[in-house]
């Protein structure tokens, strides 16, 4: 009886230094970039909604000329935001910008897409699992969803450039 008593006590006070360790603990936290200031983020999304039903035109940058996707996300975050991307889709996603999960995705976070990991197509997310883009000839700007039947396959990656310090590196003139 002695034996056994002795295993309940140890295995008794294994449990409470773990129970005590675990409340010490620091928990894990993820590495999300800064949210942009909601009044910003707000002109992007209007502004980027605003567009919707604007005809899409290959290397078209303007409302009146007509927007190709990286057109259209340029012309939205030159002149809400005041920052000036590169002009296209694969050098958008290239900028030294946080990457953002899935899960963490914030109005006027950039999308990706595209095939086997090459970014051909971007998109501005603004809430709600939904998207604005400028998708192909014959089109117009529209929202899409995220869960939507292409959309989901070709989802690549998310980027946050409404950042201090990308707003501070990226300044329009």
């Amino acid at each position: 009886m002695n034996v056994c008593w002795r295993r309940v006590r140890l295995l008794a006070g294994c449990a409470a230094l773990l129970l005590l360790a675990a409340c010490a603990s620091i928990s894990p936290t993820r590495n999300i970039a800064p949210s942009a200031p909601a009044n910003l983020a707000n002109n992007v999304l209007f502004r980027a909604i605003g567009l919707v039903g604007t005809p899409y035109r290959w290397g078209g940058n303007t409302p009146a000329s007509g927007f190709d996707c990286s057109g259209l996300v340029d012309y939205v975050y030159r002149t809400e935001a005041g920052i000036a991307l590169p002009r296209t889709s694969r050098e958008m996603a290239a900028l030294d910008a946080p990457t953002i999960d899935r899960d963490d995705l914030e109005p006027g976070d950039l999308l990706f897409f595209g095939k086997r990991h090459r970014v051909n197509h971007v998109a501005i997310y603004v809430g709600n699992g939904r998207f604005v883009n400028a998708p192909n000839t014959g089109g117009t700007v529209r929202l899409n969803e995220l869960d939507g039947y292409y959309w989901r396959d070709h989802y690549l990656f998310a980027k946050r450039v409404l950042t201090p310090r990308l707003r501070a590196a990226l300044a329009a003139d």
